[in-house]
C-alpha cells in the first residue's frame, strides 16, 4: 500500500510539474517581449524629497509593441487607446491606464560651432517620475524618448516598484512626451491653451484615420526620417488631443530644418470648435508671415501660444511668452549659432521653472538636447543642472 501512495505521489507531482512547465512555456511564447521589457525596467535616480524631486528610470523595449497595426486602427480617444493597449500588451488579462496631465515646455533648435544640428526642450509640470525608454522595433526606426509616468496612472509621490507597475509601464511606447530617431529625426508635445478655459482639444472628424496626440509622436519617431515625412505623416490623420487639452508640437531633423505643427480655426477669441480645426505647419525657413524676428531666424522656438499671426489680440495674451522672448535673446545675440550642446542646456536652464521666475512653484521635470546629427541624447531631470550625477548621456 505504501508503495502504491508513494507512486501516486510521484505521478501527481510530476503531473502538476508537468502542468506548470508547460503554463510557463506557454507564458513565455506569448509575453517573451513583454517580459524582458518589463524586467528591463530600473532606476537611474532617487527621488528627492528635500528637493522635490520625482525618481528616473530606464527601460529598454524588447521587439515590437503593437504600434504597426495601431497606425492602421487609429484611436479617437484615449479611452479607444486604453483599450487597445490593454488587449495586445496584457491579451485583455490586465487592465492597463492613461491618465491626464498638462504639458507646459519650452523649445528651440539652434546649430553648434562644429555644425551639429541640436533640438534642445524642457518639460515643465510638477514633481513626477520620468521614465526614458529606448526601442528598436522591426517595423520602425530605433529610438529613445522620454515618458511621465504619470501619464500611465502610476503615482507621482512614491517610487515605481513591483510587478504590476511594471506591466502598467509597458504601455509607455505609446506616450512619448518628446524624442529622437535613428535618422536624426526630433519631435515634442506642448500645451497651446486653444478656445476657452477649460481649453478645447483639437478633435478632427473627418474620413482619415484618427491618432491622438502622444502616438503621434511616436508615429513619427518610429516612421519618419525628415520633417517632410514626419509632415506628410501626420497629414494623413485625424487629430484627436489627448487630455481634453489642446496641443501643438514642432519636429526637426539632421539638415536644419524644422517645423511647427498646429491645428487652428479663427482666433483665440473664436477658435472653439475641436472639430473644424486644420493643421497647418511653420517651417523654419518660410515663417516670414509670423514676424520679423523669426523670418530673420533659421532657428525656430516655441513656448505654449499658437504662433500664427493675429490669433491673440496681444501679447500678455501668449502663454509662455516671456520664456519664449527668453529663449529668442539667448539664441539672437548669437544668431542661432551655440558653442556646444551644453550652451543648448544652458538655454534650457534659463527658462527653468525653478529659477527664471522668482516664487514659481512649478518644475521643469527633464532638460534634454538631442543631437540630431550625432544622434545622441544629453539628460538632465528636474533642473540639476549643476550636479554631475544628474548627467545622462545616450547614443542611438
Amino acid at each position: 500500500m505504501k508503495k502504491i501512495i508513494k507512486r501516486v505521489l510521484l505521478i501527481s507531482i510530476c503531473v502538476l510539474l508537468g502542468i506548470a512547465l508547460v503554463s510557463t512555456i506557454t507564458v513565455y511564447s506569448v509575453w517573451h517581449n513583454e517580459i524582458h521589457t518589463a524586467f528591463s525596467f530600473k532606476k537611474l535616480r532617487n527621488r528627492n524629497e528635500e528637493h522635490k524631486d520625482g525618481a528616473l528610470y530606464e527601460m529598454t523595449v524588447s521587439g515590437n509593441y503593437y504600434f504597426e497595426e495601431f497606425k492602421e486602427k487609429g484611436a479617437s480617444s484615449d479611452a479607444e487607446l486604453i483599450s487597445y493597449i490593454t488587449s495586445h500588451i496584457t491579451k485583455g488579462l490586465i487592465p492597463m491606464k492613461i491618465s491626464e496631465s498638462e504639458i507646459a515646455c519650452s523649445a528651440f533648435t539652434a546649430e553648434l560651432e562644429n555644425g551639429d544640428r541640436v533640438f534642445g526642450r524642457n518639460y515643465d509640470f510638477a514633481r513626477t517620475n520620468t521614465c526614458i525608454v529606448k526601442t528598436n522595433p522591426s517595423h520602425g526606426y530605433k529610438s529613445i524618448s522620454t515618458i511621465d509616468l504619470q501619464f500611465l496612472g502610476l503615482a507621482t509621490d512614491k517610487d515605481v516598484k513591483g510587478l504590476m507597475n511594471r506591466i502598467t509601464a509597458l504601455a509607455a511606447p505609446f506616450v512619448p512626451l518628446d524624442g529622437l530617431n535613428e535618422k536624426g529625426v526630433s519631435c515634442a508635445i506642448f500645451m497651446s491653451y486653444q478656445g476657452d478655459d477649460p481649453t478645447i482639444a483639437t478633435n478632427q472628424q473627418t474620413d482619415k484615420p484618427d491618432i491622438t496626440s502622444t502616438t503621434m509622436l511616436r508615429l513619427i519617431l518610429d516612421y519618419a526620417a525628415t520633417v517632410e515625412e514626419a509632415v506628410e505623416l501626420v497629414s494623413q490623420y485625424d487629430l484627436h488631443d489627448s487630455a481634453q487639452t489642446s496641443y501643438h508640437y514642432m519636429v526637426a531633423d539632421a539638415t536644419g530644418k524644422s517645423a511647427i505643427l498646429e491645428w487652428v480655426n479663427g482666433t483665440d477669441k473664436t477658435d472653439n470648435d475641436g472639430a473644424a480645426r486644420k493643421l497647418v505647419v511653420t517651417y523654419n525657413d518660410k515663417d516670414s508671415h509670423i514676424g520679423q524676428r523669426e523670418a530673420e531666424a533659421d532657428y525656430q522656438w516655441i513656448t505654449n501660444f499658437i504662433i500664427q499671426p493675429n490669433y491673440y489680440e496681444k501679447d500678455d495674451d501668449k502663454p509662455g511668452f516671456d520664456r519664449y522672448n527668453i529663449i529668442y535673446d539667448a539664441l539672437s545675440k548669437v544668431n542661432g549659432k551655440i558653442k556646444d550642446e551644453q550652451a543648448a542646456m544652458d538655454i534650457l536652464e534659463s527658462v527653468g521653472q525653478r529659477y527664471y521666475k522668482e516664487g514659481h512653484d512649478g518644475c521643469t521635470v527633464h532638460s534634454v538636447v538631442y543631437n540630431l546629427t550625432q544622434k545622441t541624447s544629453y539628460f538632465i531631470p528636474n533642473e540639476n543642472y549643476k550636479d554631475d550625477t544628474a548627467k545622462f548621456n545616450y547614443t542611438i
